[in-house]
């Protein structure tokens, strides 16, 4: 089975974090992910590492998509960052929101992603592949589940052109989302995204912070294999295959993978979906 793959990366703090993105990279570049995507911190606090690793991943012959997010932004900073891009040779961004920065008062001339890509347009006509975020579960700061499709629905009437969504682990989440955007006729690709399971202290603050619901029954099997790593591992394997599996015989049109910067986990759940 050929699955359209793409993968996730954070831009490293350090020089040895960024040495070992590269070697992460390289491992990776096995399964030939249609492209690699970057991520840009609260308040856009990591952007400068974005922009570089972005220009790596191009100078090794994949094409990189770096998350743009205009929360705190003025339109001037998102014009440059757009020219940055452009001259790097991007050609597809993941617009965002973006997260609130801690002590954040206001202020900046975005409010939500669909200002973001309705600028983009704007800016850039069709330069750019613009994937926004998807949320099969709903925003967690959504009103209502009705006010989260409003919401993706004006991303799309301001021009994106596909999404990835929040990692989930519940296949009918997803379908349940595809069926009502096309019932509203959108339709948009919308890949899902994919966190591996490899550190069940970490998975579960994620998702907690991040509205992701765990299910009882994989929660309760994590906290009780306490800190056997290699158990996780191979339980986390066997939940996130099946649940690949399922969504690709739905139909999703790919799956975008969570690597944490790290290459076990996605090679592994590459390996066992053949």
């Amino acid at each position: 089975m050929t699955v359209s793959l793409s993968l996730e990366f954070f831009p490293p703090k350090t020089p040895e974090g960024a040495q070992k993105l590269r070697a992460t990279r390289q491992q990776l570049y096995a399964l030939k992910p249609e492209f690699c995507s970057v991520t840009f911190g609260a308040g856009g606090s990591t952007q400068d590492g974005t922009l570089a690793a972005v220009r790596e991943i191009l100078a090794e012959g994949v094409p990189a998509a770096p998350h743009l997010s205009c929360i705190g932004q003025t339109r001037e900073s998102i014009r440059q960052r757009l020219a940055d891009y452009r001259a790097a040779g991007v050609r597809r961004i993941v617009a965002l929101r973006g997260d609130l920065p801690s002590g954040y008062g206001g202020g900046g001339e975005f409010r939500y992603a669909s200002d973001l890509v309705a600028f983009i347009r704007a800016e850039t006509g069709g330069h750019f592949h613009l994937e926004v975020a998807a949320y099969p579960e709903m925003h967690p700061q959504a009103r209502s589940p009705a006010a989260d499709l409003d919401a993706f629905a004006t991303k799309v009437a301001a021009g994106a052109d596909s999404a990835i969504t929040q990692y989930f682990f519940n296949a009918d989440a997803y379908f349940r989302f595809r069926d009502e955007l096309a019932a509203r006729g959108l339709h948009v690709p919308v890949v899902p995204g994919i966190m591996p399971i490899t550190n069940s202290t970490q998975l579960l603050r994620f998702s907690d912070a991040c509205g992701a619901e765990v299910p009882r029954w994989v929660r309760l099997r994590l906290e009780s294999l306490g800190d056997d790593t290699a158990s996780i591992r191979a339980f986390g394997l066997d939940v996130v295959s099946a649940l690949c599996q399922r969504l690709l015989q739905g139909g999703a049109p790919g799956l975008h993978l969570y690597t944490m910067n790290q290459s076990a986990a996605a090679l592994a759940l590459a390996q066992r979906l053949g």
